[in-house]
């Protein structure tokens, strides 16, 4: 593969992991430079991602992901929706080995993707639903995440029907989406908008929590 230089990658992951002051075994990163590979793979046919160059992926993909994994402290069910190639949730999967994620896309080519990642990393702690959310009748998940996937307002309508209760939506954004939250349905309200710096990435990170609106509920 083009640009695949595994040890300088992995200095640049090894250097961003221990930034963010993350607790990953050795196995834990390589698991995470072998995900990358098989994205860097699959990515010329199956078109994961529109990044080409393996180090744009550490920084954009592995690191903003992985600085997001503290906000999931203690939680043991997680669904990623809208999955894509797997950001955050197989990234979350091997950073908290104690965690359920279940992954879940429409595109059969992407969970096709994710499920060859789940077998070749013995993710056994990783469930993939190729399906809409809206459909899916699993759960119910204490935490429902998504990494630029849709407005808020559809993706609380979509997958609420999931969410454990007392559990929370924590969406990956770029920019803190004023409008978006605006929009949100009433029964719903942003609990924090917590910002993140991602080592290596001069851009703007936010996590948007979303609980259930307890003044909405008789």
């Amino acid at each position: 593969m083009r640009g695949f230089d595994r040890e300088k990658l992995m200095q640049v992951l090894n250097d961003g992991i221990d930034e963010l002051d993350l607790p990953l075994w050795a196995a834990q990163r390589e698991q995470l430079m072998d995900y990358l590979a098989l994205m860097a793979k699959w990515n010329g046919v199956y078109n994961l991602t529109s990044l080409r160059d393996p180090m744009q992926m550490v920084t954009h993909h592995l690191l903003d992901s992985l600085a997001a994994v503290p906000a999931f402290e203690g939680v043991k069910s997680v669904l990623d929706v809208g999955a894509g190639g797997g950001l955050p949730g197989l990234v979350l999967a091997i950073a908290r080995p104690d965690m359920q994620v279940s992954l879940i896309d429409t595109v059969h080519k992407k969970t096709a993707f994710l499920t060859q990642v789940k077998a070749e990393l013995g993710l056994a702690n990783v469930t993939v639903y190729t399906m809409k959310v809206q459909d899916l009748k699993a759960g119910p998940f204490e935490v429902i995440t998504s990494r630029a996937f849709a407005d808020l307002s559809d993706f609380v309508n979509w997958s609420g029907h999931l969410l454990a209760e007392g559990g929370r939506f924590i969406a990956l954004k770029g920019t803190a989406p004023a409008e978006e939250q605006q929009r949100l349905p009433q029964e719903w309200k942003v609990q924090e908008l917590r910002p993140l710096r991602v080592p290596k990435l001069e851009a703007e990170r936010h996590l948007v929590f979303i609980e259930r609106n307890r003044q909405t509920i008789q």
